[in-house]
C-alpha cells in the first residue's frame, strides 16, 4: 500500500467519522438552552411580581378611600396613607423602593347631595424585574410591569340599593308551617295530604307559609328602614307567580309600597309554579343601566348622585310545573332554563341574585342554587324561623354590600 492511498484512507475514515457531532452540537445549543430555562423562570417571577404589584395598588387605593370618607382624611392625607399602605403591601425591599419611586395616586372628588362627597381614588406604579444570569445569555437584563388600581367611596350614607323581590305564591305556600299561631282559634290547617278537600278547622292553629314569607319579608325591610329611615337611598319593588306572574308593584322609594304588596298576598295562595316570567321581569326593572333615562341608576342620581347596589331575592317553596299557564314535565322544564338563562343575564349586569328556598323539593332547591351569585347567596330554610333568619340575613348582608367600598 502506498503513502498516497494510505493517506485517502485516513481522510475517508475522518469523513465518515460522527462520533464528534454531538460534542459540537451541545457546544451550540448548551447556550439556548440554558437561556430558555432562565426565561422560564423568569416568567414565573414576572407574573408573580405582577400580582403583587396589582395587591398592593388595589390596597393602597382602598385604604386611601376609606381613609376618605370614614376617617374623614383630606386628599394629601389619604395620599400620604396610599404610600405608605403600598409600601408595607411590597415584600421584596429593593423592589419597593423602586416601585415607591414611580408610584402614583390620583383622587377626584364630587360633590353630592347635602354636604355628601364622593371620592375615585386611582394608583399606578411600575416595577422593574431583574432577569437571572441565564436569561441575559440572550442579551435582556431586566423588564419593567406596570399596574393600576381604583377604589371608590363616598362620605355620608353610601347605602343606595334597588332590591326587587320575586315571590313564590304558588297553592303550597297554603300548606302550614310549624309554627303555632293560636291554640285556642281553630283554623284549616292545609297540608300536601289535605290538599284539595275542605278539611275540619282544628286547634293548634298554625302559620301558613305565605304568613310566614310575610312576616320574613318584614325582617328583610326592617334592616333595610334602619339604615334608609328618610326613603333616600332605597328602592324596592316585587312580583308574585303561580303558574303564571301577577302584576308587579314598581320599584319606588323605600319599602313601603314593596311591603303593602306583599301583605296583600291571598292568605290561601292556590295555582301551580312557574317563575321564568316573574324573575324576568325583577331583571327588566334593574337591568338598564342609561343613567340619563329613566332607570334605576338615573333614579338615583337625580335623587343622591349615588349609583345603586342592584339586588334580585328569589324564593320559592316548590318547583317548576307549568310555562305561561301550561303544565307537564316538558313545560316544567322549559320554566327551568328560561329562568336560569334570566338568572345568567341579572348575574351578567352585575345584579347580586340571593335565592331562598323554602322546605322546597330538590329540583327547586337546584335551581335556586344554579341561580343565586354564590353559594353564600343561596339559603334553604326548613322551617319558618330560617325563613325568616334567611331574609333578615339578605337585609343585612345587601345593607353591607351597598354600604361596602367598591374596587
Amino acid at each position: 500500500m502506498t503513502k498516497m492511498t494510505q493517506k485517502r484512507m485516513l481522510l475517508s475514515r475522518l469523513g465518515s467519522d460522527r462520533r464528534g457531532n454531538f460534542a459540537m452540537m451541545t457546544a451550540f445549543a448548551l447556550p439556548v438552552i440554558l437561556a430558555a430555562g432562565g426565561f422560564a423562570m423568569d416568567l414565573s417571577n414576572m407574573v408573580l411580581k405582577k400580582a403583587e404589584l396589582q395587591d398592593a395598588l388595589d390596597s393602597a387605593a382602598l385604604a386611601a378611600a376609606s381613609a376618605l370618607s370614614s376617617d374623614k382624611k383630606s386628599v394629601t392625607e389619604a395620599k400620604a396613607i396610599a404610600l405608605t399602605f403600598f409600601k408595607t403591601q411590597m415584600t421584596n425591599k429593593t423592589a419597593d423602593s423602586s416601585a415607591a419611586s414611580a408610584f402614583k395616586v390620583d383622587i377626584q372628588e364630587k360633590a353630592l347631595a347635602g354636604s355628601a362627597k364622593s371620592f375615585k381614588v386611582s394608583t399606578s406604579s411600575d416595577l422593574k424585574v431583574e432577569f437571572n444570569a441565564l436569561t441575559r445569555l440572550m442579551g435582556q437584563t431586566s423588564s419593567t410591569i406596570s399596574a393600576a388600581g381604583t377604589a371608590e367611596s363616598a362620605t355620608g350614607s353610601k347605602n343606595a340599593l334597588s332590591m326587587f323581590l320575586v315571590l313564590d305564591r304558588s297553592g303550597s305556600m297554603s300548606f302550614q308551617t310549624n309554627e303555632i299561631a293560636s291554640t285556642t282559634v281553630a283554623c284549616q290547617n292545609w297540608t300536601s295530604s289535605n290538599w284539595g278537600g275542605n278539611p275540619k278547622a282544628t286547634t293548634p292553629c298554625y302559620v301558613r307559609k305565605i304568613g310566614a314569607l310575610k312576616t320574613a319579608v318584614a325582617s328583610l325591610f326592617g334592616v333595610l328602614n334602619k339604615i334608609d329611615p328618610n326613603n333616600e337611598y332605597v328602592r324596592a319593588g316585587a312580583v308574585s307567580y303561580n303558574d303564571v306572574m301577577q302584576t308587579e308593584k314598581p320599584l319606588a322609594w323605600g319599602t313601603a309600597n314593596a311591603m303593602s304588596y306583599v301583605n296583600a298576598l291571598p292568605e290561601k295562595p292556590e295555582g301551580g309554579t312557574d317563575s321564568h316570567s316573574a324573575f324576568a321581569k325583577a331583571y327588566e326593572k334593574l337591568a338598564p343601566t342609561d343613567a340619563s333615562k329613566e332607570t334605576e341608576i338615573g333614579e338615583h342620581k337625580k335623587k343622591s348622585g349615588l349609583d345603586p347596589v342592584k339586588f334580585i331575592v328569589f324564593m320559592t317553596d316548590g318547583e317548576n310545573t307549568h310555562y305561561d299557564g301550561k303544565s307537564g314535565t316538558t313545560y316544567a322544564k322549559k320554566s327551568d332554563d328560561d329562568t336560569l338563562t334570566a338568572c345568567t343575564a341579572a348575574k351578567a349586569a352585575k345584579i347580586t341574585v340571593y335565592t331562598v328556598a323554602f322546605m322546597a323539593p330538590t329540583r327547586g332547591q337546584t335551581l335556586l342554587r344554579s341561580c343565586a351569585s354564590s353559594s353564600a347567596n343561596y339559603y334553604a330554610a326548613e322551617d319558618m324561623t330560617g325563613l325568616i333568619s334567611a331574609f333578615e340575613e339578605i337585609g343585612k348582608s345587601a345593607a353591607a354590600i351597598a354600604s361596602r367600598l367598591t374596587q
